[in-house]
């Protein structure tokens, strides 16, 4: 089964980041938001189901790999953001005159609500692994959490892909590897 939830969560993972390259960015304005938005409806939606589907793929996975307090807690409220941020970039495409600040949430649950939570699930699990992978996962994890500070400033917005990406290739390779490491 966590071989099968992390799956998942990779290729729903890859599709939201390939549908929503073209998208809008967080210092959009109101008015492009709402022109994108009006213009790629069923884009958006897609992007919606992608995302909602790897929170959910992220918590199958979760409750299967059974990691330590910190991680489980940190992979479910990682999930819960994916699952809040899917769920706002659906309802930003019903309605064009909400699109901007729902869109501003989508943006910010799958972004810095998702990421640092991953870092707790990374860490977690990290410490059950061999040294190599261990390391890997608490650059991946620190390198995760300190994504928040891009709340401040958009330079560090380049810390989010490191923990998304970064952080389900590590969740493969933990996933997949053998135990006799």
């Amino acid at each position: 089964m966590k071989r099968i939830a992390i799956t998942a969560y990779g290729l729903f993972t890859v599709a939201g980041g390939v549908l929503g390259a073209t998208g809008t960015r967080p210092d959009s304005s109101a008015a492009d938001v709402a022109a994108y938005d009006a213009s790629h409806h069923g884009l958006i939606q897609l992007l919606a189901l992608a995302v909602f589907g790897a929170g959910l793929s992220l918590a199958v996975w979760t409750a299967a790999a059974r990691p330590p307090r910190l991680g489980f807690a940190g992979g479910l409220l990682a999930s819960g953001s994916l699952l809040l941020s899917g769920l706002a970039t659906w309802t930003a495409a019903q309605d064009t005159a909400f699109a901007r600040p729902f869109t501003s949430l989508a943006f910010a649950a799958g972004a810095f609500g998702f990421a640092v939570p991953l870092a707790l699930l990374v860490a977690a699990v990290a410490r059950t692994t061999p040294r190599w992978l261990a390391i890997t996962g608490y650059v991946i994890a620190a390198l995760a959490a300190l994504s928040v500070f891009g709340m401040l400033t958009s330079v560090l917005y380049p810390l989010i892909p490191v923990g998304r990406f970064g952080g389900l290739i590590w969740l493969v390779l933990v996933s997949f590897r053998k135990r006799a490491d």
